[in-house]
């Protein structure tokens, strides 16, 4: 299937689109952009750096993805910014590649969505069906896991950790790591309780639910530090899927503090 590339667009010597695609009114794309095949960009979609970009993508006007980190230890660096497939970037959008300080790769799953002026900063690791909602602002080096939504004009701490299937609330301002289930609220935020929708939305079953509850109650609502509850938590919900998934996050290393109630 032959391209769509308007008169007006710029498609640098080097850069590889896929079979399919439209590239609309004064787009630029650079030389070492690789797009996927059924791209979709509006009008005024700016592509540079090493770049590669999934299948299906549907960009709208004056993002700027792959142009050079907004962190001045950069360098000029080979660095790289990774997009997976079917992902939807609406205007304003940016996104920076890695740095050479990290593992110089900024990466983005398959089905996110991100809404007007919302920032991917460097060297960020995302994954799946993750939604961005308008104003959304991330900082370097955060690791989001799948199926994280994040309200309007939210903004998180560069370094942060945010688990599989946690919510952050418009406006919400994160500086520590949040639990996958968790739901985050306020500026500065506080870990408001589980993500109970998103975990319905998960088909995770009502037994499950039950037990992560009590163990919520458990890990943060005793008088024990949060990494000693976790080890002392009944046999029963310790063997939970969803409870085993929230302890190793709270076990694992991590470069900022956790997420707790108020």
């Amino acid at each position: 299937m032959a391209n769509n590339i308007h008169p007006s667009a710029v498609v640098e010597d080097g850069a590889i689109i896929g079979e399919g695609s439209t590239i609309g009114p004064f787009c630029h794309i650079g030389p070492n952009a690789v797009i996927g095949e059924g791209a979709d960009f509006k009008s005024h979609v700016a592509v540079y750096g090493h770049t590669t970009i999934g299948a299906r993508a549907r960009i709208f006007p004056f993002a700027s993805i792959g142009h050079e980190p907004q962190d001045l230890k950069h360098k000029g660096e080979k660095t790289t910014l990774t997009i997976g497939d079917d992902c939807l970037i609406r205007e304003g959008v940016t996104m920076n590649p890695g740095t050479a300080a990290d593992n110089s790769n900024t990466t983005v799953g398959n089905n996110c969505t991100f809404l007007a002026n919302s920032h991917v900063a460097h060297d960020c690791q995302l994954g799946n069906n993750i939604i961005f909602s308008n104003g959304v602002l991330i900082g370097g080096h955060c690791k989001i896991g799948n199926n994280v939504i994040i309200g309007g004009g939210a903004a998180v701490h560069q370094f942060c950790r945010i688990g599989d299937n946690a919510f952050i609330g418009g406006l919400a301002g994160l500086e520590n790591d949040l639990i996958p289930f968790g739901i985050a609220l306020g500026n500065r935020a506080y870990l408001g309780g589980l993500n109970l929708i998103g975990m319905k939305r998960a088909g995770i079953e009502r037994d499950s639910i039950h037990t992560t509850r009590a163990a919520f109650k458990n890990i943060f609502s005793g008088e024990e530090a949060v990494q000693d509850a976790v080890k002392s938590l009944p046999a029963d919900q310790q063997a939970d899927a969803v409870v085993s998934k929230i302890v190793e996050f709270i076990k694992a290393s991590a470069d900022r503090s956790l997420c707790t109630p108020k």
